[in-house]
C-alpha cells in the first residue's frame, strides 16, 4: 500500500506510482468522490471534451427543448 503524509496546510503529495496510474501530473486536476461512509476513490479530471465524444448514445428522436424542460421540471417535483 502506498502512503502519504498530510501537511500542517491540509496539503498531500501524491506518490508517483499513483500519479503514473492515474496518468496526472503538474497543473492536472483531481477529483475526491466518497464511495462508501469513509471512503474515497481519488479520480483524474484532466480528460478534454473532445474525448468525451461518443460515451453518450444519441436519443431514438430528437428531443426538444421544451421537452427537455418539462422533463427537469418532473424530476424536480420528483425530489422536494
Amino acid at each position: 500500500m502506498t502512503t502519504s503524509t498530510l501537511t500542517s496546510k491540509g496539503q498531500v503529495t501524491i506518490p508517483a506510482q499513483v500519479r503514473a496510474s492515474l496518468g496526472v501530473g503538474a497543473g492536472d486536476r483531481i477529483e475526491f468522490v466518497e464511495v462508501e461512509e469513509g471512503k474515497f476513490a481519488i479520480l483524474a479530471v484532466n480528460r478534454s471534451i473532445q474525448e468525451l465524444k461518443g460515451m453518450i448514445r444519441k436519443p431514438k428522436r430528437p428531443v426538444s427543448i421544451e421537452e427537455m424542460n418539462a422533463a427537469i421540471a418532473r424530476q424536480g417535483a420528483g425530489s422536494e
